[in-house]
């Protein structure tokens, strides 16, 4: 058995559904007699969250190995997530690496570590691999994260069954399925009871919710469902609806989130490509025409909302003319920020296989023309806010002399250090646009909600 009062330490790759699985894992050995301590700490164990969706997170892991190596080279490294999914066995030959656990397996991490510890003969370094069948990971596991006191991300959703030809998800998270509305619910009430004034829900398709609950394929709840149960949550003050695929978000939640007590008006809404041609190529489920009918309902509705945007650059067969579609469609949409991903080639994805193939230096010189898009577009929201009066709620770190903090519509602004404002709701109206990019405020109108920890 393993023994009480050793140190844990974790670091999460990837997406926020990692950070709320890698939060509940945790609170797993916190309940075991473990303590929680930085990464940066000397640990007894060591756990790495892994993401597979980009090249880059793949060569990080051999970097924080070794990072976790440097400061306790006696430690028990362990490795879960999508990449010790995918490529366990790559994982478990890098050097210092103990333990691989997959999809299935990653929620047993610490049954897993009690037998390996338990053997007298067990070799350091060994790599043991746990890893099942995709097909296997057929079941739900609620989740969520707590430790930025302001914010705290609650799984609804998990797996896809989409089967877009570059992505990586449905093999490394098997096929979709959902937690139940009561478990949803009881999450939400246990993280209000924390004292966290926001929630943002993550899911790998969220707007699928409702599939696969009790380990069937029909829709017990729809997405909407669970957006007007979470609504009458007490205690919570601010919901954030997370990445939602175009298809899947209706105008019927639109049009709640309009005019809901808690949803904030910001959407995160995959695009991938401006480019029908590249839609089609991708299997995506929608053609831009109807992207755009997104986007004005919810500028129609909400007109000071925030609409953040994915879009894949150097996809194969993005020919010069293909791009700038995308350039230009993008240019052209009332959105307010982009996230832009090169694309990788990822093994096991048609899109590998793909002709017309994109040369590496011209998607890093795209890549660069739609960060610059992504900058301009936010400066223009950030302006158009400017005079208006909206509440933020302030974050709990020291930056530089200065404190942080989000409006409901998504514009990070910035104040002198004032630690009385930490994970407090106020009241403000925005002034300026400083040369960092931020907005900067004079003065609070109120306190919204004086429930500072």
């Amino acid at each position: 058995m393993m023994e009480k009062n050793k140190k844990v330490a974790f670091y999460t790759l990837g997406c926020k559904l990692n950070f709320s699985e890698t939060s509940t894992i945790a609170r797993g050995f916190e309940g075991e007699g473990f303590e929680r301590v930085d990464f940066s700490e000397k640990a007894d164990i060591y756990v790495i969250n892994t993401c597979s969706v980009t090249e880059n997170a793949d060569k990080r892991f051999k970097t924080i190995v070794k990072q976790a190596q440097k400061v306790n080279p006696d430690a028990f490294v362990a490795a879960i997530g999508c990449y010790a999914q995918l490529k366990p066995h790559e994982l478990a030959d890098v050097d210092g690496v103990d333990l691989v656990l997959g999809a299935t397996e990653k929620f047993k991490l610490t049954s897993y570590l009690n037998d390996l510890l338990s053997r007298p003969e067990r070799s350091r370094g060994a790599g043991e691999v746990h890893s099942c069948e995709i097909e296997e990971a057929d079941f739900y596991v609620g989740s969520y994260s707590i430790g930025d006191r302001t914010r705290a991300f609650l799984k609804v959703q998990d797996g896809c069954d989409y089967k877009c030809t570059y992505c990586t998800i449905p093999l490394a998270r098997g096929i979709s399925r959902s937690d139940t509305l009561e478990n949803v619910l009881k999450n939400a009430f246990e993280i209000s009871q924390q004292g966290i004034k926001e929630i943002v829900l993550t899911g790998v398709n969220i707007g699928d919710y409702g599939k696969g609950e009790f380990g069937n394929k029909k829709h017990e709840h729809t997405f909407l469902d669970l957006v007007k149960a979470l609504d009458e949550v007490e205690g919570i003050e601010r919901l954030r609806i997370s990445s939602i695929e175009p298809n899947l978000l209706k105008n019927e939640t639109i049009e709640f989130v309009s005019k809901s007590r808690t949803f904030v008006p910001h959407f995160h809404i995959p695009l991938q490509s401006g480019s029908n041609d590249i839609l089609k190529l991708m299997r995506r489920r929608y053609m831009r025409e109807l992207y755009t009918e997104r986007v004005s309902k919810i500028r129609e509705v909400m007109p000071d909302a925030c609409i953040g945007v994915d879009v894949i650059v150097g996809f194969p067969g993005e020919t010069d003319e293909r791009f700038l579609e995308t350039y230009h469609f993008l240019n052209n949409l009332d959105i307010s920020y982009l996230h832009v991903f090169t694309y990788s080639e990822r093994d096991n994805t048609p899109a590998a296989e793909m002709e017309g193939v994109v040369p590496k230096k011209v998607r890093n010189k795209r890549s660069k023309m739609l960060r610059g898009l992504s900058a301009k577009k936010r400066r223009a929201f950030y302006e158009s806010q400017l005079g208006t009066t909206h509440t933020v709620l302030f974050e709990g770190e020291n930056k530089e002399g200065y404190i942080h903090g989000f409006t409901e519509n998504y514009v990070k602004v910035k104040a002198p250090w004032t630690p009385e404002l930490v994970n407090t709701l106020q009241e403000i109206t925005l002034t300026k646009i400083d040369e960092d990019g931020l907005v900067r405020f004079e003065n609070v109108v109120h306190e919204v909600a004086n429930t500072t920890l």
